[in-house]
């Protein structure tokens, strides 16, 4: 008897889950830095050229030339944390795409999406909505059923995803040598009968002949307990089936009955993530690892290295017109190609950008440099720099080490500083290396008052000068009174936010704040009234400096020797910002909106006016066009006011969310969330604020600020 529940459900149309390249391209262009993670590639059986590419953000990517170049071109699921690892044409109809994602943070988000028009409108399968979707197939022999496997089990749908049946037994049914079918990462169909089912769970891989009905444990020949990433059945021969383990390659002539391991790739390429056979050549097949792609050409007897030891694999495409070009997709590499079997091969990112922006700044002197700093993509990351206002991109990230880079900023003279997960670090030119500040735990030597006098002593006076300092040190111990601080320690803390003011410099940190009055040689760090948590610090003119975290915000109006807690409406919960605009106007972007003050932070008021209620990042003075700018957190415009915040407008909207802006060019130049840069284009730039709006006084910051996000 079948252990099955029949999941019955209907499409339903998906709010806000595309947004039209067209209307994206008119008024924002991705800039870069190119690069980043790639989950997923597939083409178009009718028309290889144009290939879809999936990210860890539920975005996809299109090519409309084989891969040479991208456009970001849609975002499936309400959130940023979908990661799309399969994406299946309909062979019979190429204007149907499903695509199938899981929610990064929570497993009881996912889904699989279906569009009917070539992607330009999408429908999410409303029976698999809030399943962690790991693996999806459609059978070769009927476009109509698809196979999917989650970490609650494996269903099948007959119909195109209409309607969806469990052929698992449920969690919690209890089935002699059933308790490991759960926690499925990856299916695969017999291209000629539809009811034979295999799917690798997180264990072992499992195999049904008659739809689920009944399953079978195939571990012979497989380490115990090894992750079954990906599963391929060679399409002339069903009887071989190919699988990839996080312990290794195996390969089975007898369908899956017996297994036996691939020898000859080393340790660190053993968790191999999918496998693709060369569609004319069945000998050929392509292995992504943790440690290399590798290509065997006789049937997995042996197996080369193609790329270096440390690429990263997520997926594997094979042009079928072709088999020599190939497409590779990678963690922090993006996209690798070869039109030779990987015999030589180039990454191929042009206007694909997956990069989380830590800090963005306009260079001083050169009017078309860029700098940004990015975060997650190790020895790929730290720090780029364009010279042609984001056309192109060069990385500058010697003696970073792999550091994600969270703040950036340039001092007067030129000098770069980054503020990473692991401490400060400088930089004098743009292709010098980069190398550490001194970080100590204690108070600013120069900020301590001076110990008092000791009193002269009879046998002091008559002292030689050279002890006289010894005497007075003494005195001094005896006093109880200390002639230098207390430092605890080195530090290396994440350097969240770095400001520079006329006297002193600052750096927001988890470890508390850190102070430099030698141009950023040395930095000294404390908490802050007890608090030690900071993520922004601002500083203005007549010494007012800001900080906040999380708990709360402090103002100094002393170059920040000392600090005044501000008192928070009841009803805030979280601190992002606190910056001051003309006015002289307070500005909290908090988790409940925007607070605005007008009497130094004594009392504060809810700001609306089109801005929105809830997640305001900061809300800023841009000096050049004479308005306020906000972002805040999921929205994919910036808010922009021209009467000092009484009343805003969004921008037109991206496709990606906006987390911080600046005006560049007399345009805006926003930091997304997980894509890069986005530029504002002609024709798009806000007007010029009416008479009677921000009165043009008084949040005038040192001339750094107009370099900061």
């Amino acid at each position: 008897m079948r252990n099955a529940v029949g999941i019955t459900g209907r499409l339903v149309v998906c709010v806000g889950l595309l947004f039209a390249i067209a209307g994206f391209a008119s008024d924002w262009a991705l800039i870069g830095p190119e690069g980043g993670n790639v989950r997923s590639l597939a083409y178009d059986p009718s028309n290889p050229n144009h290939i879809l590419l999936g990210t860890s953000a539920g975005q996809l990517f299109a090519s409309q030339d084989g891969g040479n170049s991208w456009m970001l071109f849609a975002h499936l699921g309400k959130g940023e944390d979908y990661v799309l690892d399969h994406i299946v044409f309909d062979p019979t109809n190429p204007a149907t795409i499903y695509v199938a994602g899981w929610g990064l943070f929570d497993d009881t988000e996912g889904g699989v999406f279906r569009s009917d028009d070539g992607g330009q409108s999408w429908r999410e399968l409303e029976a698999t909505h809030g399943k962690s979707i790991r693996a999806l197939a459609m059978a070769p022999s009927d476009h109509n059923t698809l196979v999917i496997g989650a970490l609650d089990g494996v269903f099948r749908s007959r119909d195109g995803g209409a309607t969806w049946e469990r052929v698992t037994p449920e969690n919690h049914v209890a089935i002699e040598n059933h308790s490991s079918l759960r926690n499925f990462v990856s299916v695969a169909i017999d291209p000629q009968n539809p009811d034979t089912i295999y799917a690798g769970t997180r264990h072992l891989p499992w195999k049904t002949t008659n739809g689920g009905a009944t399953w079978h444990n195939l571990k012979e020949g497989i380490l115990d307990d090894s992750d079954v990433f990906s599963i391929i059945i060679d399409p002339k021969v069903p009887s071989r089936v190919y699988a990839s383990a996080c312990s290794g390659i195996y390969k089975s002539d007898n369908g899956a009955e017996l297994f036996h391991r691939v020898q000859g790739l080393p340790h660190s390429a053993i968790r191999t993530r999918v496998l693709k056979q060369d569609p004319q050549r069945s000998a050929i097949v392509y292995a992504g690892t943790t440690g290399g792609l590798w290509k065997t050409v006789d049937g997995g007897t042996k197996w080369s290295l193609v790329t270096a030891s440390d690429v990263i694999v997520n997926d594997v495409m094979i042009d079928p017109r072709n088999p020599e070009r190939v497409l590779v997709a990678t963690d922090y590499r993006g996209v690798l190609s070869s039109n030779d079997g990987f015999a030589h091969h180039t990454t191929s990112n042009r206007g694909f950008s997956h990069r989380v922006v830590g800090g963005v700044v306009a260079d001083h002197k050169d009017p078309n440099r860029l700098l940004v700093g990015v975060m997650n993509d190790k020895d790929l990351g730290g720090v780029f720099f364009s010279d042609d206002a984001g056309k192109s991109w060069q990385q500058s990230s010697k003696g970073l080490d792999g550091r994600d880079v969270l703040s950036l900023r340039q001092a007067e003279n030129g000098t770069l500083f980054a503020g990473t997960n692991h401490g400060i670090f400088r930089q004098v030119a743009v292709n010098g290396s980069w190398l550490p500040a001194s970080m100590i735990l204690g108070p600013v030597p120069e900020w301590q008052p001076k110990p008092p006098e000791p009193e002269p002593t009879p046998a002091a006076s008559k002292a030689k000068s050279s002890k006289a300092g010894v005497v007075g040190r003494q005195a001094a111990a005896k006093a109880k009174v200390p002639l230098e601080p207390v430092i605890a320690s080195a530090s290396t803390p994440r350097v969240r936010s770095i400001e520079m003011s006329e006297k002193a410099w600052f750096a927001a940190t988890d470890a508390g704040l850190f102070v430099s009055v030698d141009q950023g040689l040395k930095w000294y760090g404390q908490p802050v009234e007890g608090d030690h948590d900071f993520s922004a610090v601002n500083a203005y003119e007549d010494g007012i400096v800001t900080l906040s975290g999380l708990k709360g915000a402090f103002i100094s109006r002393d170059e920040g020797k000392t600090w005044t807690a501000v008192t928070l409406p009841e009803y805030v919960s979280g601190v992002f910002n606190l910056t001051i605009t003309p006015g002289p106007t307070f500005w909290l972007g908090t988790k409940q909106g925007a607070q605005r003050s007008t009497d130094g932070g004594k009392s504060w008021h809810y700001a609306l006016g089109g801005m929105p209620r809830n997640d305001v990042l900061a809300v800023r003075y841009d000096a050049t066009g004479q308005r306020l700018l906000a972002t805040a957190l999921h929205s994919h415009g910036v808010f922009v006011s021209k009467d000092g915040g009484q009343t805003w407008q969004s921008s037109p909207e991206a496709v990606v969310s906006i987390r911080s802006v600046m005006n560049f060019q007399g345009h805006l130049l926003a930091a997304s969330a997980h894509n890069g840069l986005l530029l504002e284009q002609a024709g798009a730039t806000a007007e010029a604020p009416a008479p009677g709006g921000v009165p043009a006084v008084a949040e005038k910051k040192k001339s750094s600020s107009s370099s900061r996000q």
